[in-house]
């Protein structure tokens, strides 16, 4: 098996300090700057545990306003986001948990992974805070999550950005098979995800995470190979845990939902990487057609699976237009223009 053929489950100041939500576990607080997004010391210390039946959820809570939720990929975690949270923070309580059996949430024995009960786990976290409703912002298997959250609960969610992700009619992507057969042998995370942590320039490769779902070669960087990485490797029980989400991804949750999300009467905006292998432009152009109060699909020309983490800017630009709201372009980032008409990602 080739690693080459895995999907790819895989950047500015900080606004107001994090509020911390009734009944939370003790968090470090931190305010930190980077040049360009959040650096993982500071996400670090901004990480808290909400604790729910589910288990003790690490979650990033930080701005002011009405809430967005923040949904990240697979391998990915809520890091993923801290280039669009350092943005997007002084307009709105930036929410980004971290999904059973990923990053740093603490999963409670016996837990199922699922994604219904990922879904669930979301519910949970949002009650704890406090949180009646929410602008879900959402890439990859978290994409998949938001339908199915805006499906079950759709008073809860106020607008929802959608960039490459799962699809009724493409769950999972026939990309995540090899995935799925190793992880149902416990092997994904050991013949795949070690070796990646240990070497980050085979990590950046044709046979790592970074030539399949980022537009530049530099990306991940070594700082989020690390953020991302650690976790699942840190004991045998984390390495079980990544496997057996992968395993869960591997009925499609979304089938049916169809009517759901034709009646939800959410906003959606779609912003797609039209140079992904994994999601095809059919699923943006599906995704438009579903979704009764659909904004459309912005695409952009040469980005991939992952481009949410590329660009912040263009995640924050579109956000603030869906929410009504506008920003100049020194507050959001210096590339606030979409992907250049040749498919060549600005640098």
């Amino acid at each position: 098996m080739q690693r080459r053929h895995f999907i790819a489950l895989a950047a500015g100041t900080l606004a107001t300090a994090a509020t911390a939500g009734s009944g939370l576990l003790p968090g470090r607080a931190a305010a930190a700057t980077a040049k360009d997004g959040i650096d993982a010391a500071a996400w670090h210390r901004l990480r808290r545990f909400v604790p729910t039946r589910f288990g003790d959820i690490a979650c990033i809570d930080h701005g002011q306003g009405e809430a967005a939720l923040f949904l990240h990929g697979f391998p990915l975690n809520s890091f993923q986001w801290r280039g669009a949270i350092e943005r997007l923070a002084p307009y709105r309580r930036c929410i980004a948990p971290d999904f059973l059996g990923l990053g740093h949430s603490e999963v409670a024995d016996g837990q199922d992974l699922a994604p219904r009960e990922q879904v669930a786990m979301l519910v949970a976290v949002l009650d704890r805070l406090g949180i009646d409703r929410v602008d879900v912002i959402a890439n990859d298997s978290g994409g998949q999550a938001a339908q199915l959250l805006v499906a079950a609960h759709p008073l809860r969610v106020r607008s929802l950005l959608l960039s490459n992700c799962d699809s009724e009619i493409n769950s999972p992507p026939a990309a995540m098979a090899p995935v799925i057969e190793l992880a149902r042998e416990n092997r994904w995370v050991d013949e795949w995800i070690v070796p990646w942590h240990a070497d980050p320039v085979l990590a950046r490769s044709d046979a790592g995470i970074g030539a399949m779902c980022y537009a530049d070669p530099g990306h991940p960087g070594d700082e989020a190979i690390a953020a991302y990485f650690s976790p699942l490797i840190a004991s045998p029980r984390r390495k079980a845990l990544a496997n057996a989400y992968a395993v869960a991804l591997a009925r499609n949750p979304l089938t049916g939902i169809g009517p759901q999300l034709a009646r939800c009467g959410v906003p959606t905006r779609i912003v797609w990487g039209m140079a992904d292998t994994i999601f095809a432009p059919a699923d943006a152009d599906h995704l438009d057609r579903a979704f009764d109060r659909s904004r459309g699909v912005r695409r952009l020309p040469g980005y991939k699976l992952f481009w949410p983490e590329e660009r912040p800017d263009v995640i924050a630009a579109e956000a603030l237009a869906l929410w009504g709201l506008e920003a100049g372009e020194a507050d959001i980032g210096s590339f606030s223009r979409p992907a250049t008409a040749t498919g060549t990602p600005p640098r």
